[in-house]
């Protein structure tokens, strides 16, 4: 039966803590039982994902999102970390040491995408090449079916043969991205002067939604500690879709 902290030391291994940001809050962040035969793996940590760890007798739920992010003023009905702390469920959250980590969020996503000879940036920032160029509009399009999600597109109007990536929020990197010699960037999300500003320089930006960039890392956890820890039995969250529902008019 794998030790809590066990886990914790394999996945430091994986996604080095020292990795994540300053203002980022990573490790074991619940404490309750001490080791667990049940590893449940999620992009969030939800009520309702507590609600299924407890269902499948999961001690340990190991997720992206920081459970405990915020300073607490107060825990009440609702809050996760109650309903962790009161079934004696644990929690090990591995945030952005994960989207930096070689083999981690946008490495993973890069890899789903089909990029080729994909090459780190600094950070979780991601370039690769396309096998051949596509105007904007159609990888728009082929990106959305890959990922199953929605895609908003920026476009420069021009063709693209080389893409980074960032899973969740990496508007930001754009300009790093356009100076490596990338046509566009993938990322979470956008905001309106980002692409704005993006699209003026000449660059394109994808938005294909926060969850859906950062979610296909969940199995590559999950695999890797089903096979360390073989006495265990790790299960993915079927219980945390994407928390927005799209609508047209």
């Amino acid at each position: 039966m794998p030790a809590i902290t066990d886990v914790a030391n394999f996945i430091g291994t994986l996604a080095p803590w020292e990795l994540a940001e300053d203002w980022d809050n990573v490790g074991t962040l619940v404490q309750c039982a001490t080791a667990t035969e049940k590893i449940l793996v999620s992009l969030d940590i939800t009520t309702e994902v507590v609600q299924e760890a407890e269902a499948l007798g999961c001690g340990l739920v190991v997720a992206h999102h920081p459970v405990i992010f915020k300073p607490l003023h107060s825990i009440g009905v609702g809050s996760p970390v109650l309903a962790l702390t009161s079934r004696n469920i644990s929690a090990i959250c591995a945030h952005t040491n994960l989207d930096a980590a070689q083999g981690g969020v946008s490495d993973v996503l890069a890899g789903v995408l089909g990029l080729q000879n994909v090459q780190p940036l600094g950070g979780p920032l991601r370039v690769g090449h396309l096998p051949a160029p596509m105007q904007p509009g159609q990888l728009a399009k082929l990106y959305a079916s890959v990922l199953g999600s929605y895609v908003q597109l920026a476009s420069a109007q021009k063709p693209i043969t080389t893409v980074a990536v960032v899973g969740g929020s990496g508007a930001d990197y754009w300009p790093q991205a356009q100076a490596a010699g990338a046509d566009c960037l993938l990322t979470g999300e956008v905001s309106h002067h980002d692409a704005l500003d993006a699209t003026a320089a000449g660059f394109t930006l994808l938005a294909a939604g926060h969850h859906a960039t950062e979610w296909p890392v969940t199995a590559t956890l999950a695999g890797q500690l089903q096979a360390h820890f073989a006495d265990a039995e790790v299960f993915i969250s079927q219980r945390n879709p994407a928390p927005f529902k799209l609508y047209q008019a």
